[in-house]
């Protein structure tokens, strides 16, 4: 099952970090977000990954280009070009297809015009900026169990504010300092059957949670799984620094794993 890794964005409320490249180049602990994303993936054994390109999409080509070297120690004789490898990183049994979609386009349109690299089974898709300590396999497992035509992962956010609940006199019933918010927020981690490519269109303007994730759920065809444990966003600075101050910590939920979840590798 091929994995979609959407690449395409500009980041603009990151622009500290997104001004010379691409939000899922911007690094935790010295590795692109987009890397620790695939990792996730790669521990449920999907390591098959089509990232459609957009603002600068080069960046993320030279690095994928880049990566053996980067990633491994090796010899060099300069009389001879001779090229002597002596350790390679653990992550190189990838497979990653790179295609440039435009720099303008939304994602349903980013997906249709990577539909021939996606085979004709189940799709899944995400966001390349997010991690989550997510059970892939059972999002999997939910889709299938579901039957419908599309899946999305659904998390309750932390409101940024704390919120104070009084009676008509003013007099404060409840004070709660950054509740969960009832409702629930896609966080990406789709899982789509092949006859969602119909709902898109190669047009640039063809957005994934607008026209067809909406006509998905007036057809019945689109179901949420529930998320109750970590999602982090890197949309801003203030996300920046919170994932890497986890990581530096060694508090990064997203590449721990249970007993339960390593036996599925």
């Amino acid at each position: 099952m091929k994995v979609i890794i959407f690449c395409g964005g500009k980041g603009t409320r990151l622009r500290e970090e997104t001004e010379f490249k691409p939000k899922p180049m911007v690094e935790i602990g010295g590795r692109p977000i987009m890397w620790h994303i695939m990792c996730r993936f790669a521990h449920y054994g999907f390591k098959e990954f089509v990232l459609p390109l957009g603002y600068r999409g080069d960046v993320i080509k030279q690095y994928f280009y880049d990566y053996k070297m980067r990633n491994s120690n090796f010899s060099i004789d300069l009389s001879s070009g001779e090229l002597t490898v002596h350790s390679l990183d653990e992550n190189t049994d990838w497979k990653i297809t790179l295609c440039d979609t435009g720099e303008e386009t939304e994602k349903g349109a980013r997906v249709k015009r990577v539909a021939e690299h996606l085979g004709d089974g189940p799709f899944m898709a995400t966001y390349g900026d997010g991690v989550a300590d997510i059970d892939i396999g059972a999002l999997l497992k939910f889709h299938r169990e579901q039957g419908r035509m599309g899946t999305f992962t659904g998390v309750r956010m932390p409101s940024r504010f704390g919120t104070v609940s009084t009676d008509e006199s003013g007099n404060i019933e409840s004070w709660e300092e950054k509740p969960l918010l009832n409702q629930f927020t896609n966080c990406g981690f789709f899982v789509f059957q092949p006859e969602f490519l119909d709902y898109l269109t190669t047009d640039e303007s063809c957005d994934l949670e607008k026209a067809p994730l909406q006509r998905l759920a007036r057809e019945g065809q689109l179901s949420m799984y529930r998320h109750n444990g970590f999602w982090q966003c890197m949309d801003t600075l203030r996300d920046y620094m919170l994932l890497n101050k986890l990581w530096d910590k060694g508090q990064a939920p997203w590449l721990n794993f249970s007993k339960e979840e390593s036996d599925v590798r």
